[in-house]
């Protein structure tokens, strides 16, 4: 024989004059896969628009690794959590995107002097682009690098918390 019982009611919470009731905490947030996919998106299009920066300006603009960093690591963080892979691949993830965006924008400035396009560049001569990317790299080139990484692991933590 089964015996059923009345469900658990409620406590109501003590109120004091003066004092609102403290709400519940939030609930942790993990979703690795949602967070490491969103990284992936927003580290394509970083590249794009980092690439077009370079290609505009013809300089790497150490505001503009910042803010791939940051985006990546803000979206990581944002959709996926406080997953502790997340803000490592998201590093990892911006330092692919500035290199790409590095790589779009010297096939920007080489299809400005050449009659050749800039998909036919990326696609069937990328060894000639990053051949000009490595002779055009500096100390800086690589400081943006670091930026960026740093940008994408301390704003995949601040999303998250």
């Amino acid at each position: 024989m089964s015996q059923s019982f009345p469900p658990p009611q409620q406590q109501p919470q003590p109120q004091f004059p003066g004092y609102a009731p403290v709400p519940p905490p939030a609930p942790v947030r993990d979703n690795f896969a949602g967070g490491l996919l969103t990284a992936i998106a927003a580290a394509v299009v970083c590249a794009g628009v980092y690439g077009a920066i370079v290609g505009a300006t013809k300089h790497e603009i150490g505001y503009a690794a910042v803010g791939v960093g940051f985006l990546i690591g803000w979206a990581s963080g944002k959709v996926g959590g406080r997953n502790p892979a997340l803000p490592v691949l998201g590093a990892v993830l911006a330092l692919g995107s500035v290199y790409a965006g590095q790589l779009v924008g010297e096939a920007i400035l080489i299809s400005k002097h050449f009659p050749v396009s800039l998909s036919e560049l990326l696609f069937q001569h990328l060894d000639v682009v990053n051949e000009a990317w490595k002779s055009d790299a500096d100390p800086m080139t690589f400081l943006f690098f670091a930026i960026a990484a740093i940008a994408a692991f301390s704003g995949s933590k601040k999303a998250a918390a």
